[in-house]
């Protein structure tokens, strides 16, 4: 049996999830919570497997309450159940150690299959929320990988932006042509490009280049 908690601030949320919930042969929904305080208390005294937490709540919200349920009880599985996906909201209750994400528009059978999922162990993330969180990664890595250029480099990148040529850019630098070609060469390496043209995208892309 799948025992679950409720976390949400709107009574009906809870009065519908709790009815159709506890129609489930595996499931039994061991207590509501009006606010992630409550939330909190309950967690503690009915340890459930699985919760069912709304974001958006008075006292206290459901991205704290996540935090610190997780640190009390880091085996019960949090399943964040809201209509927000903004950024302010996704990545911090993630980050807390939310394990699900799914919006109030799913259906009652998809949020009854993903408590399943839960208890076992496998994650369920709606698909508005999992672009989100592939396009920050990829974001990242991106901004990592020129993080990454020495001084030396960025001023070589910000003159294949601007269009010099590597003559060019050694007559503005004061360096060889074998040095510059050389800067050239590890900037690709590290920015996992293939050549100048790419550089000079990846540049302007950035605001590396006037």
């Amino acid at each position: 049996m799948i025992r679950i908690l409720l976390v949400d601030d709107h009574e009906m949320v809870r009065m519908g999830l709790s009815a159709y919930l506890s129609t489930q042969m595996d499931m039994s929904v061991v207590g509501q919570a009006s606010n992630g305080q409550e939330g909190i208390d309950l967690a503690l005294v009915e340890k459930p497997d699985v919760i069912l937490m709304d974001l958006v709540m008075e006292k206290m919200d459901g991205i704290c309450a996540t935090a610190a349920i997780m640190k009390i009880l880091p085996e019960t599985r949090i399943i964040v159940l809201t209509s927000f996906i903004d950024d302010e909201k996704v990545y911090p209750v993630i980050e807390a150690g939310a394990f699900s994400y799914l919006l109030k528009t799913s259906s009652a059978t998809e949020i009854a299959d993903s408590i399943r999922s839960a208890a076992k162990g496998e994650s369920v993330v709606e698909a508005k929320v999992t672009n989100k969180i592939m396009q920050r990664m990829r974001g990242a890595k991106e901004k990592y990988l020129h993080d990454s250029l020495t001084p030396r480099e960025r001023e070589v990148l910000q003159l294949v932006g601007e269009g010099k040529s590597n003559q060019e850019i050694a007559d503005t630098l004061f360096i060889g042509i074998k040095t510059v070609k050389t800067h050239v060469s590890h900037i690709l390496q590290k920015l996992e490009l293939d050549d100048r043209t790419q550089m000079a995208v990846y540049a302007h892309r950035y605001g590396l280049a006037k």
